[in-house]
């Protein structure tokens, strides 16, 4: 008997909040594939004939540089999009999949390679007979790859979010927006789950214990200030509560439709 599947990747946090992904498919996996190796095919064929010039100088050489090219398109075309676009290449892209950690923590660039590389395995023997028979098999449709760099494919679907505005306060004022650079580095570095947790305890402060109110936010400030502080003269006055209330407003603010 296969193992048993899951239709969502549901991560709980150390404070006690639980998010849920849902989990993308070996099928709709398999399409965003085919549209990927086309493209990675149409830039294979791209560089044979731009090998054709070299092979008048040297068959040997132009023989050597079109092996090189191939592994380098191969592989690097994956790593490259992943890494910069968050996850996602362009079969991706058009069927709303995106690369995360398992855990819901920020993807790292080793995470991404070693998926990637691991193609070669999963490719097996063709048409990724291996990748594919150990996605069906596995509880959250992982190939190979996923499972040794520790990541899923989950569907990002556009979901409707909470009246931030309320949540943050929309009249209220956030002295983070006086350095949009630092702004701009937050939003690179904090995972989707990290900004969901911030959310999330804005979202239910009402319903905690005041000393477990306390701890919580104390918890969360501690943690967004090792992964990036804002100078003195932005935090001056700021309680931990608010220091959140900020972070939040600046991680979704595009969502809010409001300008800094």
């Amino acid at each position: 008997m296969g193992a048993r599947r899951f239709d969502k990747l549901v991560i709980r946090t150390p404070e006690g909040f639980t998010f849920s992904m849902l989990l993308a498919g070996p099928i709709i996996r398999f399409m965003a594939w085919v549209i990927d190796t086309l493209i990675v095919v149409g830039i294979i064929i791209m560089v044979f004939i731009a090998t054709i010039g070299f092979s008048l100088i040297s068959g040997d050489f132009a023989g050597m540089f079109f092996f090189v090219m191939c592994f380098v398109v191969w592989f690097g075309y994956g790593i490259v999009l992943e890494w910069y676009c968050h996850g996602k290449t362009v079969g991706k892209r058009i069927f709303n999949l995106r690369v995360v950690d398992e855990h819901g923590l920020q993807l790292t660039f080793a995470q991404i390679a070693v998926r990637n590389l691991l193609r070669a395995v999963d490719c097996l023997p063709l048409f990724y007979v291996v990748g594919g028979s150990v996605s069906v098999l596995s509880r959250r449709s992982q190939r190979l790859g996923d499972i040794a760099a520790g990541t899923v494919v989950v569907r990002t679907v556009e979901a409707s979010l909470p009246n931030l505005a309320g949540v943050v306060g929309g009249d209220k004022y956030n002295s983070f927006t006086h350095y949009p650079h630092i702004e701009a580095r937050l939003r690179q570095r904090v995972s989707p789950a990290e900004a969901r947790i911030a959310l999330q305890a804005l979202l239910r402060r009402d319903s905690l214990d005041p000393d477990r109110r306390i701890e919580l936010f104390a918890e969360l400030g501690e943690h967004f200030k090792e992964m990036l502080d804002f100078p003195a003269e932005a935090t001056d006055g700021l309680s931990n509560e608010q220091y959140i209330r900020n972070i939040v407003d600046t991680l979704f603010r595009s969502q809010l439709g409001t300008q800094p």
